[in-house]
């Protein structure tokens, strides 16, 4: 997402967005937007929110109060509308098994209202697009789990949409293919300009394609902003390496044993690594070690990863609590 996409009108705008099944909070007061050519993150365990946030932005269910807008429609008084616009990949693809490839696009060409003239030449794109053009005639039911795949993510472009909700597109992939998958899903953010909602519990792949995620846990978001955001705010230790010239090493050394807080001190060579430092400590770390006269080469810190932020916010919340901090800051 280029930072212009923020001047932009919002590809989806929530505002309190609330689902309740009878005494069941299934989405819980959801207030976030989302950018045009953003590939934005949904995470969360089983049960968390996710498919039913899906659902309510695509116009499959209602609201039981707030708002949303997607795309510039209002899901269910303009949902038909909508998801004209929209493509939906499910983690588990009902494809035509007993149809061919061409078959399966061609049909959803024509429910989309692509114009006839040019349903052939867009499908056969999509087929050389997906490398399935080899395969094109022959009956979806004899592919591969990659190849059924591939199908169905061409299926979902067919009619050449502005917004993508994938779940779990990797799923059941070998290496390979999902390696592809992801190469696709950045194409289609930053060379197309489509939005893409992901829903993934693989936080190494969120973490890889995603500009911004959103964690819920209940229905409620924990936290909302960057990867990089969110291990500032949350993950208050991380691993540092300072590399110094080799004549003041032993200086350096002796300046950690005066430093309380600092641990398991590791030197390879000229560098040192420090596994947990807490993050605003780390220039007085290095203002000392200058003080001292240690010649300081670089300064190299080791951003969270993902899972270091989702299992930090996890610890943190409770289940009568609101959105953390993070996700209220993000929303206003």
């Amino acid at each position: 997402m280029s930072e212009s996409s923020k001047d932009l009108p919002p590809a989806i705008r929530t505002r309190n967005l609330t689902r309740r099944f009878a005494d069941n909070v299934a989405v819980d007061h959801l207030t976030f937007d989302v950018y045009p050519g953003e590939v934005f993150g949904l995470l969360g365990h089983n049960g968390a929110g996710k498919t039913t946030t899906i659902r309510l932005l695509n116009g499959v269910l209602g609201a039981s109060t707030g708002q949303a807008q997607v795309l510039g429609f209002d899901p269910v008084g303009q949902g038909a509308e909508l998801r004209r616009k929209t493509g939906v990949l499910t983690e588990n693809p009902s494809l035509e098994e007993n149809l061919t490839a061409r078959e399966n696009l061609t049909i959803y060409a024509e429910l989309y209202n692509v114009p006839t003239a040019k349903v052939a030449g867009r499908v056969s794109a999509l087929l050389e697009r997906f490398d399935l053009t080899d395969r094109a005639d022959d009956k979806v039911g004899g592919y591969s789990k990659g190849m059924k795949q591939r199908m169905a993510l061409a299926r979902a472009l067919v009619h050449r949409p502005a917004l993508l909700y994938l779940d779990e597109p990797t799923a059941g992939l070998d290496p390979v293919a999902a390696l592809e998958v992801r190469e696709l899903i950045v194409q289609l953010s930053q060379k197309e300009g489509r939005t893409v909602i992901l829903c993934t519990h693989n936080l190494v792949e969120a973490q890889r394609l995603c500009d911004r995620v959103m964690v819920l846990e209940h229905g409620k978001m924990l936290a909302l902003g960057t990867p990089s955001e969110l291990g500032a705010k949350l993950v208050g230790r991380q691993a540092v390496e300072i590399e110094v010239s080799a004549e003041t090493l032993t200086l350096a050394l002796n300046a950690f044993k005066t430093i309380p807080g600092l641990a398991d001190v590791q030197v390879d060579g000229d560098r040192i690594k420090l596994p947990e430092i807490e993050r605003q400590g780390i220039p007085e770390v290095i203002a000392q070690l200058a003080a001292v006269g240690v010649h300081i080469f670089s300064v190299t810190t080791e951003e969270p990863s993902l899972e270091d932020i989702y299992f930090a916010l996890h610890e943190k919340a409770e289940p009568s609590e609101d959105a953390s901090g993070v996700a209220a800051e993000e929303a206003e």
